[in-house]
């Protein structure tokens, strides 16, 4: 947990500033629990990603099953002169049924094919739910961030318009130039358009949280005031690279991808060999017209496919086998690099910020405020120019938004490396 300085603690105002908006009301500020608790249970794009792996997890035991048997009935031999079934001795009823026997090998490698990609789809599944997880820490910082940041703006604004009091008290007795006013009245307004600005900003990303909660976009997200802060003790990382190695959905995704097209053209190799077809058939005759019997017959049939065109089909089907199964190699390592600079850049980030959180809380702000106070001070003894206050105070409003800045950044660093490593937190 971070400790925050007593300014920092002060209340803001900034939902204030949006509540001209018509919108639907929300029961209470949305802690970062709350918000990935309800995205995780309701965000329609992860539960289409679940449903496909539901999906393709049902195919690998309709891949390994033998083709259904095919029954059939069949009139033989039957005279057109009179279409009697007694005239012509050959002449019969059947009924026969045949299965298809795919040469052995074939079921057992399609099924694992298929099986590969149900481990993939479920990797999927994971990936996104980290992907979503991850979004929902982004954008719920980012909003934190602008809080707080339009809550300095309504301080400076207060501020400035005591400052700009001064200047005018000090005119009127003529002991400051009208400039001071004038100037002091334009940095107002300059933070008025800067409050605008950031409004703006925050109702996009208010509406994009909104999204991945699966509510209307322009549904009312009110922030809670204080929200804890977590700088873990993080490990090396050639440590960290190892975690994500072992532990991120997308490799093992891509690993399942290698897997199932290894199946698929070992699959492809062996279509060179024919399938059988086995089939028995019954068929039924009538006595003669006179009355002598007639024996029925039975049949047995055993055919297989000839692979005649392999040059066009089968060693076109090899080739092309060999290609997906190179595509997915090369897939992997574009992942695994991919996710080495995920975890690198986030993990610069992390200390980036924490390193400059550091500085603004240690050094930078305690000075700056010290600089500002003693030199409005001074302003209303007489003995500086009022453009020395102005400058002082821009940079104590400066040096808050950019605490924040870092503050939030470092959260959403660890985020980013969270999802990174393959984990929903640190």
């Amino acid at each position: 947990m971070f400790s925050l300085s007593p300014w920092s603690r002060r209340p803001h105002f900034a939902p204030f500033l949006i509540a001209c908006l018509t919108a639907p009301a929300q029961a209470g500020p949305l802690s970062l629990e709350q918000a990935l608790n309800q995205a995780l249970a309701s965000n329609p794009g992860l539960a289409e990603i679940k449903a496909r792996a539901d999906a393709l997890a049902s195919v690998p035991p309709q891949a390994g099953s033998l083709p259904d048997p095919f029954l059939s009935f069949g009139a033989l031999n039957i005279p057109t002169n009179d279409f009697s079934l007694k005239q012509d001795q050959m002449t019969m009823m059947e009924v026969a049924i045949s299965q298809q026997l795919p040469f052995p090998g074939k079921l057992g490698l399609a099924e694992r094919a298929a099986q590969q990609d149900a481990i993939g789809a479920a990797k999927d599944a994971d990936e996104a739910r980290l992907r979503l997880a991850r979004d929902i820490r982004l954008s719920w910082w980012a909003l934190f961030y602008y809080d707080r940041t339009l809550g300095i703006l309504a301080e400076s604004r207060d501020w400035m318009a005591k400052l700009a009091d001064i200047a005018d008290q000090r005119y009127r007795l003529g002991q400051a130039e009208q400039s001071d006013s004038l100037l002091a009245r334009l940095e107002l307004t300059k933070l008025r358009d800067k409050t605008l600005e950031l409004i703006n900003m925050r109702h996009g990303e208010a509406a994009r949280l909104n999204v991945l909660l699966d509510r209307s976009s322009d549904s009312t997200l009110e922030l809670p005031s204080e929200a804890a802060f977590h700088f873990p003790e993080l490990p090396a990382e050639p440590t960290l690279l190892d975690q994500a190695q072992a532990q991120r959905p997308l490799l093992a995704q891509k690993e399942a991808a290698i897997e199932a097209a290894q199946n698929r053209l070992d699959l492809a190799k062996k279509e060179y060999l024919p399938d059988l077809n086995l089939g028995f058939g019954y068929a039924f005759r009538q006595n003669a017209p006179n009355g002598e019997f007639r024996s029925d017959f039975a049949n047995f049939r055993l055919s297989m496919n000839l692979p005649l065109y392999a040059a066009t089909k089968q060693s076109k089907q090899v080739d092309q086998r060999q290609s997906e199964l190179l595509q997915e190699r090369y897939a992997l390592h574009d992942a695994e690099r991919s996710v080495q600079a995920d975890v690198t850049t986030a993990l610069a980030a992390y200390h980036h910020a924490h390193e400059r959180l550091s500085l603004f809380e240690k050094e930078l702000l305690p000075q700056a405020r010290g600089t500002l106070d003693s030199l409005t001070a001074s302003y209303r003894a007489g003995k500086i120019a009022f453009a020395d206050v102005l400058r002082a105070q821009l940079s104590v409003f400066d040096y808050q938004v950019q605490y924040w800045n870092a503050l939030t950044t470092s959260q959403q660093a660890l985020a980013r490396l969270a999802a990174a490593l393959g984990k929903e937190t640190l």
